[in-house]
């Protein structure tokens, strides 16, 4: 018995030395996405507004119909890159129908600027987007540009017979 109990204490011992090393702590990437941010926007000759979580937008196109809250199902097309260009995905044209607050942090409080008809891009640091772990093709602490184009706000009638969002690009959570 005496053996045994001293089993079980040196195999509790290494599985939590084991889980305690395994485990990452999230890196704040805040400072070093503001940084990109600002530049790419300064290499672009873009003027765009910064919310107070540090999500940064440029309207292109105001809209002139509905705007949608953080809890909206929208219809949006899209185009999601990187701060070099590279493509991660984009819709078609006809866009996709999502519920916001299913969606990314930045997509929840960035959508709602715009109205429907309207265009824009959202740069959106890591904190709103995918965090500091890499996910997917994603790599952790990467800044996600999303070029928007608000195609609908839909009400509870129109959400079934929409397209729905299929697409492989995390935007979901």
């Amino acid at each position: 018995m005496k053996h045994l109990f001293s089993a079980l204490v040196a195999l509790t011992l290494f599985i939590s030395c084991s889980t305690t090393e395994d485990i990452k702590e999230p890196t704040d990437y805040t400072a070093k996405n503001d940084k990109e941010i600002t530049d790419y926007l300064a290499k672009n000759n873009l003027t765009a507004q910064k919310t107070n979580s540090g999500l940064y937008y440029v309207i292109e196109e105001t809209g002139t119909g509905a705007q949608p809250t953080a809890a909206s199902n929208v219809t949006i097309a899209y185009k999601a890159y990187f701060i070099n260009g590279t493509v991660l995905e984009e819709s078609d044209e006809e866009g996709v129908s999502l519920d916001l607050s299913k969606t990314i942090p930045g997509w929840v409080e960035g959508i709602p600027v715009f109205k429907e008809g309207g265009s824009g891009t959202l740069l959106i640091p890591s904190h709103l987007a995918y965090g500091s772990f890499s996910y997917g093709p994603i790599p952790g602490g990467s800044v996600i540009l999303f070029d928007i184009k608000l195609i609908s706000v839909n009400n509870g009638e129109q959400i079934s017979t929409l397209k729905q969002s299929k697409k492989a690009m995390p935007i979901i959570k």
